[in-house]
């Protein structure tokens, strides 16, 4: 029989996925998290997200399921891979790469499936576990196709589901507050503004090394934008919301 192996972000579906199938009883033998870094020393993660990883969900899985989690990461890092110098015969020869574009985005193929395709090749066949809610069609269809075990999906568990599956378990991460529903990497490029906008409040500290990579990329943070262009927008907001506090 092929092992059952979970890939898990440790956000609400991948943990909500283990968790059923274990009550289920069907046995994930290994958890893997693919661990994005920023620098040598700073997680993609938010820091929040981070702490509850390593503190509490990677002890959880063993302690209550015996699932051990074997963590995979690129010897690159975001910083690394955007100061890195197009090489000769490109039209971009001298160039650092700078941002990721929307489209065919460096860090997605550097820092995850990289390492990702590495780690497959040596864990040999087996079963994928993959957490996909069940009102998530469109996710549903890429993933269906492949021999993988949607577990939320056979079960009819919803995303809003999940977080209370999360809950119930004493497994939801602290990150998911003040409403938020996805996580991902703090610098992505295709996260929502509000998002961005929190980092700015939340951590300064992650938002001041956006910017400094702001003035050194040779292309704009999104398609539109610069870190610049959010930073003088979300201070205008700032502004305006305090000329209101003493109307």
């Amino acid at each position: 029989m092929k092992k059952k192996i979970a890939s898990c972000s440790f956000g609400k579906d991948s943990l909500a996925a283990i968790i059923t199938a274990e009550e289920h009883g069907l046995h994930i033998d290994e958890a893997v998290y693919c661990r994005i870094m920023f620098d040598e020393k700073i997680s993609a993660e938010l820091p929040e997200h981070e702490e509850f990883i390593h503190t509490k969900a990677i002890p959880l899985l063993w302690e209550r399921y015996g699932i051990k989690t074997t963590i995979v990461q690129a010897e690159e890092t975001y910083c690394s891979r955007f100061f890195t110098v197009y090489k000769e015969r490109s039209r971009k020869t001298g160039e650092i790469y700078g941002f990721p574009m929307r489209q065919g985005a460096w860090c997605n193929s550097h820092l995850k499936v990289r390492p990702i395709n590495k780690w497959q090749k040596a864990a040999g066949e087996y079963t994928a576990v993959v957490g996909i809610a069940a009102d998530e069609p469109k996710r549903i269809n890429r993933k269906a196709e492949r021999d993988n075990l949607l577990p939320l999906v056979k079960y009819g568990i919803t995303e809003a589901e999940a977080f209370k599956i999360c809950e119930k378990g004493g497994c939801l991460s602290p990150a998911y507050n003040n409403g938020r529903t996805r996580l991902g990497c703090w610098f992505c490029h295709n996260q929502r503004i509000g998002e961005l906008r929190r980092l700015r409040k939340e951590h300064p500290e992650l938002w001041h090394r956006l910017l400094e990579l702001d003035k050194e990329s040779p292309c704009r943070f999104t398609q539109r934008y610069t870190v610049k262009d959010f930073d003088r927008r979300f201070a205008m907001e700032d502004a305006q919301l305090s000329i209101f506090d003493f109307i």
